[in-house]
């Protein structure tokens, strides 16, 4: 089962956890050379970041990339410099999941919720989201769902919007919430050095 394979996949990797600031951090090597890095929240074990990074084609190390939680931002450029900038209304789009469902966050849409049409796309593996308006349009794929493949379910998207900011959300699968708190027992097993000379305890 592809579900077990991924586990088994998380479980033979070489793992380093740093406990800090709140969170378990936890830096995964994997035999193919691929790096993922994780950080979940210590009080609540919700994961708060991961990001991946893979060798570039001369084989050196490449950009970290998130797939949950804030994009890297790039280097501050202060307000006297002639380098370009993102527009600040422009959308941001960022994955935010919480213990039962992938979630994706668009900022700074300002439409009404009618205008949004919000699909899966079995064939393509992905969900699309677009606008009556044609104002906006996004396809994006759910990594969980492809390394475990796992189908796409459309009985399990939903979505709203509030406050300029529409909420894409995918109720998890039974294998995924399984493999979850596999992994999560498995990371806790870990030794997490602290940052810094503090006590730390671990739960």
């Amino acid at each position: 089962m592809a579900v077990q394979s991924w586990i088994d996949i998380l479980k033979s990797s070489k793992k380093t956890a740093l406990i800090h600031d709140g969170k378990r951090k936890v830096h995964y090597l994997f035999t193919d050379g691929k790096e993922m890095s994780e950080e979940y929240d210590l009080k609540t074990d919700e994961l708060i970041v991961r990001k991946w990074r893979l060798k570039n084609t001369l084989g050196g190390q490449g950009q970290w990339q998130a797939e949950v939680g804030e994009h890297l931002a790039g280097p501050v450029t202060s307000l006297d410099s002639d380098g370009l900038r993102e527009n600040c209304s422009n959308p941001v789009f960022m994955r935010k999941d919480t213990k039962t469902s992938f979630q994706w966050r668009i900022r700074n849409l300002s439409y009404p919720k009618e205008v949004f049409s919000v699909s899966v796309e079995p064939t393509e593996r992905c969900i699309i989201i677009k606008t009556s308006n044609k104002k906006y349009y996004k396809k994006f794929s759910v990594p969980d769902l492809d390394r475990s493949q796992l189908p796409l379910d459309s009985s399990a998207l939903s979505f709203t919007h509030a406050n300029n900011t529409l909420i894409v959300s995918y109720k998890k699968p039974n294998e995924i919430l399984t493999l979850e708190r596999e992994l999560l027992k498995e990371l806790k097993k870990l030794k997490g050095t602290c940052d810094g000379d503090v006590d730390c305890k671990t739960q």
